[in-house]
């Protein structure tokens, strides 16, 4: 209805100059009957063109009128949309702080997942200290298996050293000595 006013409007200052008495001619001319999907093509009709003259006042109460039929509406729309964007805000929010806890949530996945992987190489490296452990104990018995192997050889070579002196000596005393003369 309001494209049709318009419409009229285009067409009714192409005929004449604008009159500013407040009012729209919504009458059909032959220009504006165009067949729509449902109707048939429309009658020639004869504008109406009669100029309704409205009081100032008149004017101003039936603004008034509609203002305040239609604003208390408007302010109690207005005071939902604005509850409705505070309680958005709020969702947003607790939808945030959800959102922090789910990844909370994941890190403490990712903890137990590095607790439980610090708890494997723990028991490796318990492993791993025992062995050294035991190689260290068996080092020490070792170094102390040939520090006695050492001294029993030196020893040995000592007794060898001290037979063969002996011999020696032995074969010196042995061999005869010339006589000397006098």
């Amino acid at each position: 209805m309001e494209t049709e006013g318009r419409a009229d409007e285009g067409s009714s200052s192409q005929r004449d100059p604008p009159q500013n008495t407040g009012s729209y001619d919504f009458s059909l001319t032959p220009q504006d009957s165009r067949p729509t999907e449902d109707s048939q093509p429309a009658e020639k009709l004869v504008p109406v063109e009669e100029p309704i003259v409205v009081d100032r006042k008149a004017i101003e109460k039936l603004t008034e009128g509609l203002l305040s039929h239609y604003l208390p509406d408007l302010y109690s729309s207005k005071q939902a949309l604005l509850e409705l964007n505070q309680n958005q805000v709020i969702l947003l929010d607790t939808l945030d702080q959800e959102v922090t806890k789910f990844r909370e949530c994941n890190s403490l996945l990712d903890l137990n997942s590095l607790f439980t992987e610090a708890k494997f190489y723990h028991g490796k490296l318990v492993n791993i200290r025992k062995d050294m452990i035991m190689l260290h104990e068996k080092t020490t018995k070792l170094k102390k298996r040939a520090l006695k192997l050492q001294q029993q050889r030196q020893k040995e070579a000592m007794e060898k050293e001290q037979q063969r002196e002996k011999e020696l000596e032995r074969e010196r005393q042995l061999i005869a000595k010339p006589a000397k003369r006098t």
